[in-house]
């Protein structure tokens, strides 16, 4: 007796097998797509990687914040730029332990400047030296 004949499958060639044989495996070639069972997330499983997410992204914010907090300068005090003042005469009166270029970018980094151009009227911080 054969396994097919077991089995219950018919193994003359051409018939149909019945409906309560067992379906036969074949093999895949490489130009056909596998029938691969994909995985499906519960609603806890959704939960969980959000929570795990949200729980990053938090504690990158809060890393990042207290790195951008640390980076910037001690102020000392502040001053008003009068008519007709650079910043290179500011920061010459203001720090004058500092080199002139290094004393303008201190200034410029305390006040969040982005060129070196100030108007009267102007308050401007003061970092304290280090």
């Amino acid at each position: 007796m054969s396994a097919a004949v077991a089995w219950g499958i018919d193994p003359t060639p051409g018939r149909m097998p019945s409906r309560t044989a067992r379906t036969q495996l074949r093999l895949v070639g490489p130009g056909e797509r596998a029938m691969v069972p994909t995985a499906r997330l519960t609603r806890r499983g959704r939960l969980f990687i959000t929570l795990v997410g949200s729980t990053a992204a938090m504690a990158l914010a809060v890393g990042l914040a207290s790195s951008v907090s640390a980076a910037s300068p001690q102020i000392d005090h502040a001053t008003t730029v009068f008519a007709g003042q650079t910043l290179s005469e500011v920061a010459a009166a203001q720090l004058p332990s500092l080199p002139i270029s290094e004393a303008v970018a201190q200034i410029q980094l305390a006040n969040d400047l982005n060129t070196s151009e100030v108007h009267a009227g102007q308050r401007l911080l003061i970092p304290a030296l280090p």
